[in-house]
């Protein structure tokens, strides 16, 4: 499978595992992987938002960008997220080839006086100092559509994951990028409205836990049956709901919190995460958890 086929795709986003000293343990990430694998997932992102990028060292972040192609041994393309300050987002690109990344993915600097131009000026060092294929992550549309083209226009730059909910800014970023792919970036919730706009693809946290659930939603997206495609993420529609509780708080934390009770130890959810997961969150985890196991859904 070609890169361009992958990124239209799933793009599997990892989680980051720590043991009970709070010290990353990449091997941990076999199974989940393997998982990944089998059930057809095409790409795998180490060191994105479900990976706790922000709340990883840089020396952590290299380390994980180093550990994951090995573990992956070619069974699917494997993207490596790219942030921080300039520098630091230069450095991690600069070894992303050398580290077995087939792309990078740039993500949108988090920076309060980030300005558009100055965005385009980063990726743009990225992007040339990675040599590889860059995806841009874009989560605030109000940068607008003349500096989403000029992005777009960037040497390297083959596709654009769309994580804002607003959809008239979507496609207006359809317009003023013509050719450019575009994935939904905000998960299966999201991924038939953004499918019918034109995006193709869409990236997950689910896959950790289940990607066969994702696989299927894909499956139902490019036959064109909506249908099936709601039904099914009805379906995970609580453990997004799960992960959406304190204002999102508990993303990474219901991920690695249902992993921990399939057997998967990846430890705990570093602050400014929402950990441990609440009681009364954990309960209506497991329950769900043993629906899917027992096929009592509409999956």
């Amino acid at each position: 499978m070609t890169l361009e086929d992958a990124l239209t795709g799933i793009s599997g986003i990892l989680v980051t595992p720590f043991d009970a000293n709070d010290a990353i343990q990449p091997a941990r990430l076999a199974p989940i992987v393997a998982r990944c694998v089998v059930a057809g997932v095409d790409a795998l992102t180490v060191n994105g938002n479900t990976s706790e990028f922000y709340a990883l060292t840089f020396t952590e972040a290299e380390r994980m960008q180093a550990e994951l192609p090995p573990i992956v041994a070619g069974r699917a393309k494997v993207v490596a997220g790219i942030g921080r300050s300039a520098n630091e987002a230069v450095r991690l690109a600069a070894r992303a080839k050398a580290d077995g990344a087939d792309a990078v993915m740039v993500h949108q600097p988090p920076d309060p006086f980030a300005s558009p131009r100055g965005m385009t000026e980063y990726v743009r060092r990225v992007a040339e100092a990675a040599g590889l294929p860059a995806v841009l992550y874009l989560r605030n549309s109000g940068i607008g559509d003349v500096a989403i083209a000029a992005l777009t226009a960037l040497p390297g730059v083959i596709a654009v994951k769309w994580a804002s909910t607003d959809l008239m800014a979507l496609a207006r970023a359809m317009r003023a990028a013509p050719g450019m792919r575009f994935v939904c970036g905000l998960a299966e919730p999201w991924a038939p409205a953004m499918t019918a706009l034109g995006t193709q693809g869409f990236t997950s946290g689910l896959i950790n836990v289940a990607p066969e659930r994702s696989v299927a939603i894909l499956r139902a997206l490019r036959a064109g049956d909506m249908a099936r495609a709601n039904a099914l993420i009805s379906a995970v529609e609580p453990f997004e709901k799960l992960r959406a509780e304190e204002q999102n708080g508990a993303n990474v934390s219901i991920v690695k919190a249902a992993l921990a009770l399939m057997g998967d130890d990846v430890g705990a959810a570093r602050p400014p995460a929402a950990w441990p997961v609440s009681p009364e969150s954990l309960a209506r985890l497991t329950d769900l958890l043993a629906v899917w196991q027992e096929g009592r859904d509409a999956a």
